[in-house]
């Protein structure tokens, strides 16, 4: 217990740098009047949007809570379990709702800097996201911190194994809530962003031929509001569910694996050295005024690399005096999701970033027009997959015999349970790397309608760039550690079903063959749920994008003198409209991951759940990949062009890069995002629920 009081510390230490880099931000200068008033319409809308999104959120919640309190007065749960749900959802939302705010506050901001440098805009950018990066480290070292306490101190008259095993089988149910919230706050905030977005790009670029981000479309406002609402607040709660899951799924695994209260700290304590290691990586970002993509990468690369390092150091001496020399296996593991996780960030930057190849001849393929634009980005996606395998299947395999998987079969999914704790543990810094991506967009938008200099404008589109890509790449980090963390809480879902029928004592052994019919069924519509999930998703962002085409479209047309800038558009009306239909849109794939494992589980038992996430994790993970990287290499193939490529802006090769970049915008920042909270919630629904379904399936 000696050095778990660093995991409450390092939480501390996280909101105290957070408030810092927030008192620093609110320092800097906002811009001219027009650009106040602009920043506070964004602003607005965000607010507006979030607030009926938790009011909306809370009842589903109220329900589930009831219901879990119903199987708790049965004996199912522990009473503590509903409770726990509750505070996941809470803190997950409450992660990025801070990210929000703080997003909105720093657009302006960071547009205002770039007209004395770019290295000033980049910095405010930055330290923005580390704040959200650093709230979400520690929300959830403080969420996970409380429950561990208050539990160890409630089952303290229990021996040490048993008490850490009832202690880590609560807590691991709490990350059902902070997935749910995730869910919800990904497929809303990312409905109405690229709704927005495809909108006033069809409308504004493609038909009239304006330019991105002009004052005279209707749809430009919502745009930038979804920035703030779909790609920092739900990136946030997102991240946020991610790593409580691999911590909490991990310290299940070290109780299995016989490490007691030993295998429970390792996660906790490497999560509180990660703070660490993430706020001092934070300084080694900085940058010259060359706008080039490799300069900017190479400046932002340098803090993540830095936070890696130091982890890396930090971790051996924590497993040698933790766990000895004898299980310096752990260690490795370690290393290995590290590792892992550098290298699907930098395989993501090069399938999407202008600097390499791919997008470059993506970009090229725009001259023979939208078809072949489409189809040259779909196959970049696609060949995008392979090396993220390999490079997590490998991580999969040497953690799990590193860790000592030959001897020990639990020992070894601890080592791949904390290869996961490891590729997150750098979060702090990596999600700030992801957030800096929306407020640089926020800027280039505020500086075009704001009618900056020429000079700010390129500043502002050399960090909106380079934020397609470190989005990207953070979104494959994302994936990567949600493959390692679905893996780890499979099987944790079978300890706990092992577990459970032991309580119950009911005759039960898993059959996980591959030709046991309810296995090889369950992976049939586990592999089948992310595309379904897809599709809704995609369904929601094309409905709704057609209303903001016919409004905008509506508002050229009606309101004289708008497209010769002599009146204002009507900016609330598409705010309004994407609202709406997020809210509308939401419900039912968010349903979907609360609803199959109860079905799934009550015809085909057990090894069918099994057989589900099994199939889940594998075609989600990749499906994920695919849809990500083909969004974010169309956007840069876009942006690409317009820095003067194949006849830069308003082009016929623009238009082309267009469309492929309105056809990417639900694949990166809707359905592809969201595909890896899916694959976790699918888990943790199976894990909550595991003794309803254990006691009253149709297959035991």
């Amino acid at each position: 217990m000696t050095l778990l009081f660093l995991a409450p510390a390092s939480a501390v230490l996280a909101f105290i740098f957070a408030g810092w880099f927030a008192y620093s931000l609110m320092k800097n200068d906002e811009g001219t009047d027009q650009m106040k008033q602009i920043a506070l319409f964004i602003r607005k809308g965000a607010n507006a949007y979030l607030k009926r999104q938790y009011t909306g959120v809370a009842l589903f919640f109220a329900i589930v809570f009831v219901v879990l309190l119903v199987l708790g007065l049965l004996g199912y749960l522990t009473m503590f379990v509903p409770f726990a749900f509750l505070t996941g959802g809470f803190f997950s939302g409450l992660s990025g709702f801070i990210g929000m705010k703080v997003a909105t506050y720093a657009n302006a901001r960071t547009a205002h800097a770039c007209s004395s440098s770019l290295n000033k805009g980049l910095r405010i950018a930055f330290s923005s996201g580390a704040i959200m990066g650093l709230v979400v480290v520690g929300l959830g070292l403080f969420d996970i911190s409380v429950w561990f306490y208050f539990l160890n101190w409630f089952y303290r008259a229990l021996d040490e194994a048993a008490r850490m095993q009832s202690v880590t089988s609560t807590m691991l149910t709490f990350g059902m809530g902070a997935s749910s919230m995730a869910l919800f706050a990904r497929v809303g905030g990312g409905i109405f962003t690229k709704a927005a977005d495809v909108g006033a790009d069809l409308v504004g670029k493609v038909e009239a031929g304006i330019p991105e981000d002009d004052p005279r479309n209707p749809a430009v406002i919502a745009d930038n509001v979804g920035d703030n609402v779909g790609d920092v607040a739900g990136m946030g709660a997102d991240l946020y569910e991610s790593y409580v899951g691999s911590i909490l799924s991990t310290s299940a695994l070290g109780v299995a694996a016989g490490f007691g209260l030993k295998g429970v700290t390792i996660p906790m304590i490497m999560a509180a050295v990660g703070v660490v290691a993430s706020v001092l990586g934070t300084f080694f970002v900085k940058t010259g005024e060359q706008t080039s993509q490799s300069v900017l990468l190479k400046a932002l690369r340098r803090g993540v690399y830095g936070s890696s390092i130091i982890i890396a150091v930090a971790a051996f001496f924590l497993v040698v005096n933790i766990l000895g020399w004898e299980n310096i296996g752990v260690y490795y593991a370690i290393l290995s999701g590290l590792i892992a996780g550098n290298l699907i960030g930098f395989v993501t930057e090069y399938f999407t970033s202008d600097t390499y190849k791919p997008t470059q001849n993506l970009a090229a393929s725009s001259t023979t027009g939208p078809a072949t634009v489409i189809i040259a980005g779909i196959s970049l996606g696609m060949l995008s997959t392979v090396v993220p395998l390999i490079i997590v299947a490998v991580s999969v395999m040497a953690s799990y015999y590193l860790a000592g998987g030959a001897v020990n079969f639990n020992l070894g999914l601890y080592g791949v349970g904390i290869s996961a704790v490891g590729m997150l543990s750098t979060l702090g810094i990596t999600l700030a790397t992801d957030a800096y991506g929306p407020i640089a967009d926020n800027a280039g938008g505020i500086a075009q309608m704001a009618d900056l200099p020429e000079i700010v404008r390129e500043r502002t589109d050399a960090l909106d760039s380079l934020g397609n890509t470190t989005a990207a790449t953070g979104k494959g980090f994302a994936i990567g550690s949600a493959a390692l963390t679905a893996l780890a809480l499979i099987a944790a879902y079978q300890e706990e079903i092992r577990l459970l029928a032991e309580q119950y004592k009911i005759p039960f052994e898993f059959n996980l063959s591959i030709i046991n019919p309810p296995v090889l069924v369950g992976l049939f519509v586990g592999g089948m749920l992310p595309f379904f999930f897809s599709a809704l998703t995609m369904q929601a962002v094309g409905r709704a994008a057609q209303q903001i085409v016919v409004e905008v479209r509506r508002q050229f047309k009606e309101i004289t003198g708008l497209m010769d800038g002599e009146a204002e558009a009507d900016y609330e009306a598409c705010v309004d409209i994407c609202t709406r239909s997020a809210q509308k849109e939401m419900v039912v794939p968010a349903l979907i991951a609360v609803v199959a494992p109860l079905v799934v589980g009550f015809l085909l038992g057990v090894n069918g759940v099994a057989g589900m996430l099994a199939g889940a994790a594998v075609s989600g993970f990749l499906l994920a990949i695919m849809m990500s990287n083909c969004g974010g290499a169309w956007d840069n193939a876009k942006k690409h062009i317009e820095s003067g490529a194949y006849g830069g802006k308003g082009s016929d090769s623009h238009k082309a890069a267009v469309v492929g970049d309105t056809v990417g915008d639900p694949f990166k920042d809707t359905s592809g995002p969201s595909i890896n909270i899916l694959i976790k919630l699918l888990s943790m629904v199976s894990i909550v629920f595991a003794a309803f379904i254990l006691n009253n399936s149709l297959f035991h």
